[in-house]
């Protein structure tokens, strides 16, 4: 195994919840994007980098069907060339069976190079309120090691504030999935759901977003980047790179 090493922090949510306007809650599936991981996980792989991934509590992870459409992806080639490799991860990594958050200790956090968040809908609903994330993303906010969110990810760096303890990255020029993004999202269900873009503003971040929906759009600040959705993450992923050489 090389030595270079990035931890993939995904989510263990299946769904989210949908508020309906008669005061229902709807469930839609999701999980993490296919391309929002696949893409920047090439890129580490090509750099030489192992991906070590983990989870709230070490189960299987789900992938947002929707995000098996062919709209997000330049051909037919390109969205199975996507799906191999996360199934290459499934025999070769520990992708079925994350490691969960409790288990990395501190001489374990040293071991990783960097700390990467993909997207999807699911880190809305169990990762910006886990205390033991909280204490890795410290980790690697204190050692000023790089670490990448997209889209919907970046609700992580929210877990850095439970049970009050002081929000890492107040001040951090971010980006992430924009609320007039996520109107299509709400017009496909039907109802309501807690936006990424709202939460990141009131917790002290500085949201940049693209003028344009679904527009490429990557920022990079002291340790942190983040991307804006799936069209920025091949961008987000050789940035992230290059911020890992730098620091090697």
């Amino acid at each position: 195994m090389s030595d270079k090493r990035v931890l993939i922090i995904l989510s263990s949510a299946s769904s989210i919840p949908v508020q309906k306007s008669d005061g229902s809650t709807a469930h839609p599936e999701t999980g993490f994007f296919l391309k929002e991981l696949a893409q920047p996980l090439m890129r580490l792989l090509d750099a030489g980098y192992t991906p070590i991934f983990a989870s709230p509590n070490g189960v299987k992870p789900n992938m947002d069907p929707m995000s098996d459409n062919a709209l997000w992806f330049l051909s037919f080639a390109e969205k199975e060339r996507e799906k191999a490799l996360i199934e290459k991860m499934k025999v070769e990594h520990n992708f079925s069976f994350p490691v969960d958050f409790q288990s990395l200790t501190e001489p374990e956090l040293r071991k990783f190079s960097g700390v990467f968040i993909p997207g999807g809908h699911a880190p809305m609903t169990d990762l910006g309120n886990d205390s033991e994330l909280g204490r890795v993303l410290r980790f690697f906010h204190n050692e000023k090691k790089p670490t990448a969110a997209i889209c919907h990810g970046p609700i992580a760096l929210l877990s850095t504030h439970v049970q009050g303890e002081v929000f890492c990255y107040n001040g951090y020029k971010v980006t992430c999935y924009a609320n007039k993004e996520e109107l299509a999202n709400e017009l496909m269900w039907g109802g309501k759901i807690r936006k990424c873009e709202d939460a990141l503003k009131e917790c002290g971040c500085n949201v940049e977003t693209a003028l344009i929906p679904l527009m490429p759009n990557v920022i990079v600040d002291r340790e942190l980047v983040t991307g804006q959705n799936p069209a920025s993450a091949d961008q987000l992923g050789q940035k992230f790179v290059q911020m890992l050489e730098g620091a090697a």
